[in-house]
This record gives structure tokens, C-alpha cells and sequence, in this order.
């Protein structure tokens, strides 16, 4: 499997201690508080409840989705549905950008290819499918609405797909194309977990034309999203004043952190959950970090350099700054 944030049980292991703080993801630190599941969510088969689809629709202005167990449930069932579907296909994924995307279509026979964000109109034409993290994981990279739907449009004409991957775009609504996810060749993936920082919930939602959500489901199988999921999700989907609040909140912090690195010589891109630079010592700076039980994210291949999500409390927001401090003493 791929490394991915959020392992801190091996930062533990490896350095020690248990007053980390892990920054190594983009979920929101400051959760939605779930309430208590009802016994007949743990006794009973998950049938799908209607009112999820109805929150969720609403939530994420989308015509029609189906629930999944988390958007990587979908990054993985997509390459082998689209080689069921149509054969092996061209395509080109985004880089660099969510690293799960391209290890899962560079199987099923399919041929794939890594294109740079700036050259991905040139790549439309010659591809069957096209994946796009919008905004973008790891840089924050990110590409207008209506260009994304230009390029649905052409891959559409000749059967072909736009995958289009919102996982962060709670915080960038005006980017999202999930409203037009009805159309054919369009394929968008929502995650509860960064926003609504419900990552154990293990709940996401794809949106596309019927014969497609159809054949997805079909692929998936019965029973894919869990009772107290489904409950838990409705509450939040449906809560409008954590919601406000929330997005202010992040705003607030993100612009924070951004300050932060700034003011100690780094220069960030990202949205308001994580920030990512490009950073020379990536190596020694994660193993700083580390040494102080701060758990950061490193890339160290194309995306290469260092992404910091938000901490949860003032103490850390000041154990952060002592650490940055110390960094540009070395």
C-alpha cells in the first residue's frame, strides 16, 4: 500500500513519545461532534436511508449520488469498472497531486500517463480518461470550473470520462462541478472526512449520470456504507450552523498558518486545511519536526517538499512556533 498521513502510530514507534501533534493530514482538527448512532443502526443490515441522498444532494448541490465508503472505496473501483466497461483506456492523471489516483488506474491494463496541471488541456484530447484533484492534494493547485467542464464536454463526445476529485472542496465551493455531475463522462468524488474531519466515518459520495452510479453500485456491491455512518452523516449534512461556523473557523486558521510560515521564511500554497511548500531540506525538516513530536508530511518524490495540516489547540499552535523558530536557528 502507499505511505499516507495520519500514521502516527509509526511516528511513535520510531521517535517515541505521545504528546505528538499530527499535522500529517488535512482534516479538520475541530471534528463535527457525531451523535450517538440508535441501536437499530448496529443491529440491522445498512439499508440505504433516502434522507442521506437528500442531505447530500443538498449539501453538495448535486443532482444524484451515490453513497461509498469513503471517496478511496471509488479511486479504486473506477480503473476496473472503466476496463469492464470499455476496455483498457488512455489516461492521464494530474500531477502531482493524490497519489492513489495514479497507482490505481496504472492497473487494469489501462495506460497512464502523469501530466503537470498547466498541460492537462493538451492532454484532453488524446486520452480516454481524465483525473483531476480539484483543489489540489498536495499543492492546492487549481483549475476554474468552467475549463473542467469544457474538458467533461470533449471526453464525453467520444465516451470518455472526467474524474474530478473534491475531497477539499468544502472550503472552495465556487469550484465545485458536482451541480453538473449528472452530465454523461462527468464523475465527481465528495469526502465527509476532510471538512466535517469525520475521517473514521469512512464515508464519500460520487456523483455522475445514472447508468454510471448504477454500474458503481453494482461493482461495489450491497451494504457499502455502515448504519451509524449513514446517521451520523445526515446530522452533519443537514447542520447548517456547524457548518458556517466551521468554514469561518478554518478560514481564520488557515490564514493563521499561513502567516506563521511566512513569518518564518516559508512560502505556502494549499487551502485553508493544509499548507505545502517546496522545501530544499524536506528530509531534515520532517525529521526537526519529528524530534519535537510534530508530525508533518513529506514528499519526497514529485510533489516533493512538506504539507502541514491545522493543530487542534493553542499549545500546539505555540509548540509549532518554537519548532519553526528553532528550524531557522540550524
Amino acid at each position: 500500500m502507499l505511505e499516507h498521513g495520519g500514521n502516527l502510530r509509526a511516528a511513535q514507534q520510531r521517535y517515541g513519545g505521545t504528546d505528538w501533534i499530527d499535522l500529517s493530514t488535512g482534516i479538520n482538527p475541530h471534528g463535527y461532534p457525531a451523535p450517538a448512532p440508535t441501536p437499530d443502526a448496529w443491529h440491522r443490515l445498512p439499508e440505504r436511508d433516502p434522507e442521506l441522498l437528500r442531505a447530500a444532494c443538498a449539501y453538495y448541490g448535486a443532482p444524484q449520488l451515490l453513497p461509498v465508503a469513503g471517496t478511496q472505496a471509488a479511486i479504486q473501483a473506477l480503473p476496473r469498472l472503466r476496463a469492464e466497461l470499455a476496455g483498457p483506456a488512455r489516461v492521464t492523471v494530474s500531477a502531482p497531486s493524490y497519489a492513489e489516483h495514479a497507482h490505481h488506474w496504472g492497473r487494469h491494463g489501462h495506460v497512464m500517463h502523469q501530466v503537470a496541471y498547466d498541460a492537462l488541456d493538451d492532454a484532453v484530447d488524446g486520452s480516454d480518461v481524465v483525473v483531476v484533484v480539484n483543489p489540489n492534494n498536495p499543492t492546492g493547485a487549481t483549475v476554474a470550473p468552467d475549463r473542467l467542464l469544457a474538458w467533461a464536454e470533449r471526453l464525453a463526445a467520444r465516451g470518455g470520462w472526467l474524474v474530478v476529485d473534491e475531497a477539499f472542496g468544502d472550503t472552495a465551493r465556487a469550484l465545485s462541478v458536482a451541480a453538473h455531475a449528472g452530465r454523461s463522462g462527468l464523475i465527481v468524488l465528495r469526502s465527509v472526512g476532510k471538512f466535517f474531519g469525520l475521517a473514521g466515518l469512512r464515508l464519500g459520495f460520487v456523483g455522475a449520470d445514472t447508468p454510471l452510479l448504477t454500474a458503481l453500485d453494482d461493482l461495489l456491491g450491497p451494504w457499502a456504507v455502515s448504519g451509524p455512518a449513514q446517521e451520523i452523516a445526515i446530522a452533519a449534512l443537514r447542520d447548517h450552523g456547524w457548518q458556517q461556523a466551521t468554514q469561518t473557523r478554518l478560514a481564520r486558521d488557515g490564514a493563521r498558518m499561513h502567516a506563521l510560515l511566512a513569518n518564518h521564511g516559508i512560502d505556502t500554497q494549499g487551502t485553508p486545511l493544509f499548507h505545502w511548500w517546496a522545501e530544499p531540506r524536506a528530509e531534515a525538516f520532517h525529521e526537526h519536526m519529528a524530534r519535537r513530536a510534530i508530525w508533518v508530511r513529506l514528499f519526497p518524490g514529485a510533489a516533493r517538499g512538506i504539507r502541514v495540516g491545522l493543530p487542534g489547540n493553542e499549545s500546539a499552535w505555540r509548540r509549532i512556533e518554537q519548532a519553526l523558530r528553532e528550524w531557522n536557528d540550524t
